[in-house]
Formats: C-alpha cells, structure tokens, sequence
C-alpha cells in the first residue's frame, strides 16, 4: 500500500527533516538508556544560510569596493599579459621593475573603472540597469578610445 506523499508536498510547505541516525558506540561499552527528565529536549535546528534579496548583495559589493582602496586584478596575471604584450611590440627581452608595472595597473584599473561608469550611464540612458557591451562601445566612441 503506497503512501499519499501530496499532502506533505504541497507548494509552500516544507518536507519534515527525518533526525539523525544513533552514532555507533565506542567497542565495548553497552548502550545505555536516555535519561528522563522534566522537560523534553528539542532536536538541534541547524542554522540556515542566509537569503538576501535580489540586488543586496550587489549593492553590498559596490559599497565594500568604493571603501577599499586595493587593486582589484591580481597581480600576476596582469604582470604575465604586461609581459606578453611588451613581447610582441619589441624582439627583446624588457624587463620591468615592480613600480612601474603597479603604475600600469593603477592606471589600467582607474580606466576601467571609469569607462564602466560611462557605460553605466548609457544603460541608465536606456532605461536599463544592466550594462550591455554596446553600452560599452557607446562610451568608447563618445570619448574618443575607438581605435584602442
């Protein structure tokens, strides 16, 4: 005879979690019986993760990153790709010195950072809140970085 399992699966309700299975003893002790008292114990409820809304959590990073003041590419690999392209602009090998590949990344990074607000403006324009790669390529052209 099967189980009518609809009523415990309806939309909203959630399933009862079964408690968890006795642990196996240590090798030789004997098993002994709960100890009764007074108040009955209630089964640990493990805490859950925590559900923001849609959008607080992005706006919880927009604010973390607008407080620090730290480079946000790693170092290494935009150290590696500084290299590859300095490669392939001169027969060499350059070497850099670590302020000045730093300088490129500050400046890279503030370019990045304001490129991607003017871009932000665009999909704003637009009625949209999601950037677009056109959003991007309406702010290069507007600033005059096309041909980069």
């Amino acid at each position: 005879m099967r189980h009518d399992l609809s009523a415990s699966r309806r939309k909203g309700k959630t399933p009862q979690r079964r408690p968890p299975l006795p642990r196996p003893e240590a090798s030789g002790s004997t098993p002994r019986p709960p100890r009764r008292s007074g108040a009955t114990e209630q089964p640990a409820v493990s805490p859950r993760k925590r559900r923001f809304r849609p959008g607080t959590k992005a706006l919880m990073e927009i604010r973390k990153y607008q407080k620090s003041t730290d480079l946000l590419l790693r170092k290494g690999p935009f150290s590696r790709l500084v290299r590859e392209v300095c490669q392939n602009f001169s027969r060499g090998d350059l070497r850099w010195q670590v302020y000045a590949l730093m300088a490129l990344q500050e400046a890279a990074e503030a370019f990045l950072v304001l490129l991607f607000s003017d871009a932000n403006l665009c999909a704003i324009h637009a009625k949209r809140v999601t950037v677009f790669p056109r959003d991007i390529q309406l702010a290069r052209r507007i600033r005059g970085v096309d041909n980069l």
